[in-house]
């Protein structure tokens, strides 16, 4: 589950602890555990935006945020790079919110099923952005 993504020009303290506050004012809880990779900057920053919770920052950690960035990286890397931050922020800000809605999770549904839930997905995607009611040109 992909919490929030936010493209910025560098990586130090006050882009960590910008992250930070925008997680905690968008899910509106303060989290029982951080988990982030070995970028000593979310550790500083942690210690001044959220010093109570629990801060874990470990090479194999982080694989499961990491996984759920692939897509973008492969979106990334097939465009040859955004041409801007704001370009990059426009389609990841969509892109996370609507890329869960066609990846069920497979490895728990019968292949009966999962066809079953894509049908019943692609039919509400096409209902909200008006996809049925366009005719298609061969």
């Amino acid at each position: 589950m992909v919490l929030d993504i936010l493209v910025q020009n560098q990586r130090d303290k006050t882009a960590a602890r910008r992250f930070f506050r925008r997680l905690m004012k968008k899910t509106r809880t303060v989290p029982g555990v951080v988990v982030t990779d070995r970028l000593r900057s979310y550790g500083a920053a942690h210690r001044e935006v959220m010093p109570s919770v629990e801060h874990r920052s470990h090479k194999g950690l982080n694989n499961r945020a990491e996984n759920s960035h692939q897509p973008t990286r492969q979106r990334e890397r097939a465009m040859n790079g955004f041409r801007s931050t704001g370009a990059a922020q426009r389609f990841l800000s969509a892109f996370s919110g609507i890329s869960p809605h066609f990846r069920p999770r497979r490895h728990l549904m019968t292949a009966p099923d999962y066809r079953a839930e894509m049908t019943i997905r692609f039919a509400i995607w096409d209902q909200i952005t008006g996809a049925a009611d366009r005719p298609t040109t061969a």
